[in-house]
């Protein structure tokens, strides 16, 4: 028989009859064994005291007992609990078994109150309650401290490595002076926003119909995002949509092939040595396909003339009708001069295709009307957020929708022969989830900001100065007898041609790379190839923005023509071959004294969203 009241084995009840002598109590003993497993969670059971099973004794029994008593205890087949055998210490608790009433007596090893031996049991297991509340808050207070000791740690602290080599770049920034076309400083609040922790969230597809939930505010962000886009170019959101989700230029121009075209169809953009892009499909000189536009699209390339550096339209247009392309693409990577759209348009109609634009050079001129705009003739635009534009990394896509307009009794850019626009679906799902999984939301949230201050006179102001400084360093380099494609610029970009100076751009970048002044190297129309690139590109808009004004860029005109005299005493002297060149540089004092001119220079301007 198990009895589980108890909280230890192996326990012994006395089962005891009525008997005139109490001797025999030890005599008539039954051992019951209990179950050692079970173990009770009651206060008031105390471990290892010896439990007694007696009959328990009526007034009128005690007078009626006689020698027949053993016989009338095997017929009743019941035990009593003998009340008067109750010593000091004990506790009766009644219960049944078989149907008759039976009494649990406890024995205490200390004898004492059962009231005090209760209330210390009680306060026992309120204190053990409480130590075990006090480990667990202790257990869920250490384990936010693991997590703080990891995810809150600064980065200096967490990787003093990488720590070193940004605040190495921080220092060459600053020290520096910027003039690559491509590049930019964005403000403090922008690379809060990189830098936030909407970084954390996956969210792929559009706002609103997204793969992960939790997307709410990821889709305000985006969704506000997009409006300041349209706001900011000065587009109708009825007529235009975009796509905020591309993770560069490149990515948005391959989503718009991926979703308007099929493998192998045409493609027609700039060629790169007449200043276009990879992304608009190029072929080097030996055949050989360098980027995904043409590996996967059939691409031909129109070209500037080579007298002028301007788009020869004739031929573009005879070139477009014979090829027939299904996207016509304008513009370029170093284009210094406006782009005739409306020729476009003609050209784009002419042979039935889409006309896109990749403005990603010009994007913030365009914003701030100071370039022409393709939004009046082009189906599709596409840019990255930073150069001109003055945001974070990344790549943007409009593309019109709703009617197509008519001309002439025919539809704009045809395309399937319906009178809407079927681009939106297809763009959409070209950037995800085509080629791309979730979008980045910092990203996004960091253009968003950017996007704001297009709208602001103050960029506005900016994009003007831009502009004034590159025609003051253009005059500024002719007056100084050097070259530029197209003889100046109209926009925030130029062309040095070095091949009259018998100096290459590559030479000619490493030089002022070493004096820390940043170009970049670009081929120019009729070289055999990029190899060996015989300019450079030089841009106006990142060190415009740390304050730099026209004078600014006439003592920059003057580091320049220095770094290129440099250049051609070095490859006199050593060749034109890289690996010697470079050894020419080494220890230079001409190179070590521009040097020490331009840091002087460069650390007078200020360098936004950072104090040094």
């Amino acid at each position: 028989m198990d009895f589980t009241r108890a909280t230890q084995p192996n326990l012994s009840l006395g089962f005891v009859p009525h008997s005139s002598h109490t001797s025999q109590t030890a005599n008539d003993t039954v051992s019951f064994h209990i179950d050692s497993s079970f173990r009770s969670s009651s206060p008031h059971l105390v471990s290892g005291v010896p439990l007694q099973l007696m009959e328990q004794q009526t007034t009128a029994e005690s007078k009626t007992m006689d020698l027949n008593e053993k016989h009338q205890e095997k017929k009743a087949g019941s035990m009593d609990l003998n009340e008067e055998s109750k010593v000091e210490g004990e506790e009766d608790e009644e219960f049944r078994i078989l149907g008759h009433s039976l009494c649990l007596k406890r024995r205490r090893d200390n004898i004492g109150s059962s009231a005090t031996t209760d209330s210390a049991s009680s306060h026992s297991f309120t204190k053990q309650c409480h130590i075990e509340q006090n480990s667990q808050v202790q257990s869920l207070e250490s384990r936010k401290q693991a997590v703080r000791a990891w995810g809150n740690q600064s980065l200096h602290a967490a990787d003093p490595d990488i720590f070193e080599i940004l605040e190495k770049e921080k220092q060459r920034q600053y020290n520096s002076i910027e003039l690559i076309a491509s590049e930019n400083f964005v403000c403090k609040a922008v690379m809060e926003a990189l830098g936030s922790h909407v970084t954390n969230k996956y969210s792929e597809g559009m706002p609103g119909a997204r793969y992960y939930a939790g997307n709410q505010y990821i889709d305000e962000i985006e969704i506000l995002c997009c409006q300041r886009a349209l706001v900011a170019f000065g587009l109708d959101s009825e007529s235009w949509g975009v796509n905020v989700q591309p993770y560069s230029c490149t990515s948005a121009n391959f989503a718009v092939y991926t979703g308007l075209l099929l493998p192998g169809d045409r493609i027609m953009g700039l060629d790169t040595p007449s200043g276009g892009n990879t992304s608009h499909g190029y072929y080097t000189p030996n055949g050989m396909k360098v980027s995904g536009a043409s590996i996967f699209f059939e691409s031909l390339s129109y070209k500037v003339n080579p007298q002028t550096g301007i788009i020869d339209f004739e031929k573009l247009e005879e070139r477009a009708v014979d090829f027939r392309p299904k996207i016509l693409i304008c513009g370029g990577s170093s284009y210094p001069r406006e782009w005739d759209y409306s020729k476009f348009r003609q050209i784009a109609d002419k042979c039935g295709a889409v006309l896109m634009c990749d403005m990603a050079q010009i994007s913030g001129l365009i914003a701030a009307k100071e370039c022409a705009s393709p939004f009046e003739f082009c189906d599709i635009v596409t840019s990255t957020t930073h150069k001109s534009l003055r945001g974070p990394r990344g790549g943007i896509i409009f593309y019109r929708k709703g009617p197509k307009p008519r001309k002439s009794g025919m539809l704009l850019s045809q395309g399937d022969g319906s009178d809407k626009y079927d681009f939106e679906e297809k763009i959409n799902f070209a950037v995800c989830p085509a080629l791309q999984g979730g979008p980045h939301n910092n990203h996004i949230a960091a253009l968003a900001v950017a996007l704001k201050q297009l709208a602001t006179p103050e960029y506005k102001e900016y994009m003007q100065q831009v502009k004034k400084n590159a025609q003051a360093l253009a005059s500024a380099l002719l007056r100084r007898n050097c070259r530029l494609v197209t003889g100046g610029t109209d926009n925030h970009l130029l062309l040095w041609d070095l091949r009259n100076l018998g100096v290459t751009g590559k030479n000619l970048e490493k030089v002022c790379e070493t004096c820390h002044i940043t170009v970049n190297k670009t081929a120019i129309f009729d070289d055999n190839g990029t190899l060996i690139p015989g300019g450079v590109r030089i841009g106006t808009p990142a060190m415009t923005s740390r304050g730099c004004l026209e004078s600014d860029f006439e003592t920059m005109a003057d580091f320049l023509c220095r770094a290129a005299q440099i250049t051609s005493s070095v490859q006199r002297e050593h060749g034109k071959m890289l690996k010697s060149f470079l050894k020419g540089l080494e220890n230079n004092k001409d190179i070590i004294e521009l040097r020490a001119q331009v840091e002087n220079f460069a650390t007078q301007f200020a360098m936004p969203g950072q104090d040094f």
